[in-house]
């Protein structure tokens, strides 16, 4: 029999749902600090169940390793009066990217 070489994602609508309410309530009671451990966790449960090619995606990130580039982007944002706060999204994604790979 063939391997299966397909790309698909196997995660659940009531895992997400639950890992994403998870992740609002805790930035929500932390104001915000604690935002990085909730992206950090959802994006980690997004690659956990993503399947490229037949090859799992992991995620490494650690929320502390974002949170030195998450106060870097918010007093960034402050100082320009919001302007860079729309590139916080692209780098977001980009810090992202560098921390996803194969775990085979």
């Amino acid at each position: 029999m063939a391997e299966d070489r397909g790309s698909k994602f196997d995660g659940g609508l009531l895992q997400k749902i639950g890992w994403t309410i998870l992740g609002c309530l805790v930035t929500v009671i932390t104001l915000g600090i604690c935002l990085p451990w909730a992206v950090c966790m959802l994006y980690n449960w997004k690659t956990k169940h993503t399947i490229i090619e037949g090859r799992r995606l992991a995620f490494d990130g650690k929320a502390i390793q974002l949170f030195g580039n998450w106060i870097k982007w918010f007093l960034l944002t402050i100082i320009t009066l919001g302007i860079y706060g729309l590139w916080v999204p692209i780098k977001i994604q980009k810090w992202v990217t560098k921390h996803t790979y194969f775990a085979d």
